[in-house]
Protein backbone atom coordinates (compact mmCIF):
# COMPACT_ATOMS: atom_id res chain seq x y z
CA UNK A 1 0.00 0.00 0.00
CA UNK A 2 2.60 2.57 1.03
CA UNK A 3 6.10 2.09 -0.29
CA UNK A 4 7.75 5.35 0.75
CA UNK A 5 9.70 7.89 -1.21
CA UNK A 6 8.63 10.63 -3.54
CA UNK A 7 5.48 10.45 -5.62
CA UNK A 8 7.22 8.91 -8.62
CA UNK A 9 8.94 6.21 -6.55
CA UNK A 10 5.66 5.46 -4.76
CA UNK A 11 3.61 5.13 -7.93
CA UNK A 12 6.28 3.14 -9.78
CA UNK A 13 6.40 0.68 -6.86
CA UNK A 14 2.61 0.31 -7.21
CA UNK A 15 3.08 -0.34 -10.94
CA UNK A 16 5.63 -3.10 -10.28
CA UNK A 17 3.28 -4.65 -7.70
CA UNK A 18 0.40 -4.79 -10.19
CA UNK A 19 2.68 -6.18 -12.92
CA UNK A 20 3.73 -8.95 -10.52
CA UNK A 21 0.06 -9.76 -9.85
CA UNK A 22 -0.63 -9.84 -13.60
CA UNK A 23 2.26 -12.28 -14.01
CA UNK A 24 0.75 -14.54 -11.34
CA UNK A 25 -2.62 -14.39 -13.13
CA UNK A 26 -1.05 -15.37 -16.43
CA UNK A 27 0.72 -18.36 -14.88
CA UNK A 28 -2.45 -19.77 -13.31
CA UNK A 29 -3.63 -23.00 -14.88
CA UNK A 30 -7.26 -22.62 -13.77
CA UNK A 31 -9.71 -20.10 -12.39
CA UNK A 32 -11.62 -20.78 -9.22
CA UNK A 33 -11.19 -19.09 -5.85
CA UNK A 34 -7.45 -18.51 -6.26
CA UNK A 35 -8.08 -16.41 -9.38
CA UNK A 36 -10.97 -14.57 -7.68
CA UNK A 37 -8.71 -13.71 -4.75
CA UNK A 38 -6.02 -12.41 -7.10
CA UNK A 39 -8.56 -10.36 -9.08
CA UNK A 40 -9.75 -8.85 -5.78
CA UNK A 41 -6.14 -8.06 -4.84
CA UNK A 42 -5.49 -6.36 -8.19
CA UNK A 43 -8.78 -4.48 -7.95
CA UNK A 44 -8.00 -3.18 -4.47
CA UNK A 45 -4.56 -1.96 -5.56
CA UNK A 46 -5.74 -0.38 -8.82
CA UNK A 47 -8.70 1.41 -7.24
CA UNK A 48 -6.63 2.88 -4.39
CA UNK A 49 -3.86 3.86 -6.80
CA UNK A 50 -6.29 5.54 -9.22
CA UNK A 51 -8.13 7.48 -6.53
CA UNK A 52 -4.86 8.79 -5.10
CA UNK A 53 -3.60 9.82 -8.53
CA UNK A 54 -6.86 11.62 -9.31
CA UNK A 55 -6.78 13.46 -5.98
CA UNK A 56 -3.15 14.59 -6.04
CA UNK A 57 -1.04 13.56 -9.05
CA UNK A 58 -3.20 14.93 -11.84
CA UNK A 59 -3.87 18.28 -10.13
CA UNK A 60 -0.06 18.58 -9.79
CA UNK A 61 0.32 17.73 -13.48
CA UNK A 62 -2.16 20.50 -14.35
CA UNK A 63 -0.34 22.96 -12.09
CA UNK A 64 3.30 22.22 -12.83
CA UNK A 65 3.52 20.86 -16.39
CA UNK A 66 2.92 23.16 -19.32
CA UNK A 67 -0.03 21.71 -21.23
CA UNK A 68 -0.70 19.37 -18.32
CA UNK A 69 -4.49 19.74 -18.45
CA UNK A 70 -5.07 17.57 -21.52
CA UNK A 71 -2.48 15.08 -20.26
CA UNK A 72 -4.29 14.77 -16.91
CA UNK A 73 -7.65 14.46 -18.69
CA UNK A 74 -6.32 11.56 -20.79
CA UNK A 75 -5.02 9.75 -17.71
CA UNK A 76 -8.37 10.18 -15.94
CA UNK A 77 -10.14 8.76 -19.01
CA UNK A 78 -7.79 5.75 -18.84
CA UNK A 79 -8.78 5.28 -15.19
CA UNK A 80 -12.49 5.42 -16.06
CA UNK A 81 -12.06 2.63 -18.65
CA UNK A 82 -10.11 0.49 -16.17
CA UNK A 83 -12.68 1.06 -13.43
CA UNK A 84 -15.49 -0.13 -15.74
CA UNK A 85 -13.46 -3.25 -16.56
CA UNK A 86 -12.87 -3.90 -12.86
CA UNK A 87 -16.60 -3.58 -12.19
CA UNK A 88 -17.30 -6.07 -14.98
CA UNK A 89 -14.66 -8.47 -13.62
CA UNK A 90 -16.21 -8.18 -10.16
CA UNK A 91 -19.50 -9.47 -11.58
CA UNK A 92 -18.01 -12.19 -13.80
CA UNK A 93 -17.51 -15.74 -12.56
CA UNK A 94 -13.95 -17.02 -12.89
CA UNK A 95 -15.20 -19.96 -14.99
CA UNK A 96 -17.16 -17.71 -17.37
CA UNK A 97 -15.85 -17.74 -20.96
CA UNK A 98 -15.63 -13.92 -20.83
CA UNK A 99 -13.18 -13.94 -17.90
CA UNK A 100 -10.02 -14.54 -19.94
CA UNK A 101 -10.72 -11.84 -22.57
CA UNK A 102 -11.70 -9.37 -19.82
CA UNK A 103 -8.47 -10.04 -17.93
CA UNK A 104 -6.44 -9.65 -21.13
CA UNK A 105 -8.18 -6.35 -21.87
CA UNK A 106 -7.51 -5.11 -18.33
CA UNK A 107 -3.84 -6.11 -18.47
CA UNK A 108 -3.38 -4.45 -21.87
CA UNK A 109 -5.09 -1.23 -20.75
CA UNK A 110 -3.19 -0.99 -17.47
CA UNK A 111 0.14 -1.84 -19.12
CA UNK A 112 -0.34 0.90 -21.74
CA UNK A 113 -1.33 3.40 -19.03
CA UNK A 114 1.72 2.53 -16.92
CA UNK A 115 4.04 2.80 -19.91
CA UNK A 116 2.60 6.22 -20.78
CA UNK A 117 2.95 7.53 -17.23
CA UNK A 118 6.48 6.23 -16.79
CA UNK A 119 7.71 7.30 -20.23
CA UNK A 120 6.01 10.70 -20.52
CA UNK A 121 4.31 12.03 -17.42
CA UNK A 122 6.80 11.08 -14.68
CA UNK A 123 9.90 12.51 -16.42
CA UNK A 124 8.02 15.76 -17.10
CA UNK A 125 6.87 15.96 -13.49
CA UNK A 126 10.38 15.27 -12.21
CA UNK A 127 11.71 18.19 -14.31
CA UNK A 128 8.86 20.53 -13.31
CA UNK A 129 8.83 19.95 -9.54
CA UNK A 130 11.39 20.33 -6.80
CA UNK A 131 12.46 17.23 -4.85
CA UNK A 132 10.53 18.63 -1.86
CA UNK A 133 7.34 18.98 -3.93
CA UNK A 134 7.73 15.39 -5.16
CA UNK A 135 8.26 14.16 -1.57
CA UNK A 136 5.18 16.06 -0.36
CA UNK A 137 3.12 14.57 -3.19
CA UNK A 138 4.37 11.11 -2.22
CA UNK A 139 3.13 11.67 1.34
CA UNK A 140 -0.27 12.85 0.07
CA UNK A 141 -0.56 9.86 -2.27
CA UNK A 142 0.18 7.42 0.58
CA UNK A 143 -2.42 9.06 2.85
CA UNK A 144 -5.01 9.03 0.05
CA UNK A 145 -4.40 5.34 -0.69
CA UNK A 146 -4.88 4.47 2.99
CA UNK A 147 -8.39 5.97 2.97
CA UNK A 148 -9.41 5.22 -0.63
CA UNK A 149 -12.15 2.83 -1.69
CA UNK A 150 -11.13 -0.77 -2.42
CA UNK A 151 -13.91 -1.54 -4.90
CA UNK A 152 -14.66 0.04 -8.28
CA UNK A 153 -17.18 2.88 -8.25
CA UNK A 154 -17.35 3.92 -11.93
CA UNK A 155 -20.20 6.36 -11.31
CA UNK A 156 -18.29 8.27 -8.62
CA UNK A 157 -17.12 11.76 -9.58
CA UNK A 158 -13.47 11.96 -10.60
CA UNK A 159 -12.85 15.60 -9.77
CA UNK A 160 -10.18 15.99 -7.08
CA UNK A 161 -12.46 17.98 -4.77
CA UNK A 162 -15.38 15.54 -4.97
CA UNK A 163 -13.04 12.59 -4.62
CA UNK A 164 -11.39 14.05 -1.52
CA UNK A 165 -14.84 14.51 0.04
CA UNK A 166 -16.44 11.22 -0.99
CA UNK A 167 -13.59 8.69 -1.24
CA UNK A 168 -12.92 8.38 2.52
CA UNK A 169 -16.56 7.47 3.19
CA UNK A 170 -16.70 5.02 0.29
CA UNK A 171 -13.35 3.64 1.42
CA UNK A 172 -14.66 3.08 4.95
CA UNK A 173 -17.71 1.22 3.63
CA UNK A 174 -15.57 -0.84 1.23
CA UNK A 175 -13.08 -1.78 3.95
CA UNK A 176 -15.95 -2.79 6.27
CA UNK A 177 -17.41 -4.98 3.52
CA UNK A 178 -13.97 -6.45 2.84
CA UNK A 179 -13.51 -7.21 6.55
CA UNK A 180 -16.90 -8.92 6.78
CA UNK A 181 -16.31 -11.06 3.69
CA UNK A 182 -12.59 -11.68 4.11
CA UNK A 183 -11.93 -10.07 0.70
CA UNK A 184 -8.33 -9.07 0.09
CA UNK A 185 -6.94 -11.11 2.98
CA UNK A 186 -5.25 -13.86 0.98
Amino acid sequence: MGHGGNVIDELMADHREVEEMFGRMQSMATGGQELRDLIDEVTIELVRHSVAEEQYLYPAVREHIEGGGPMADKEIEDHARVEKMLKQLEKTSTDDAQMSPLLRQLMDEVTAHVRDEETNLFPMLRRACTPQQLDELGDKIRRAKSMAPTRPHPAAPSSPTASKLLAPGAGLVDRARDFMTGRGKS
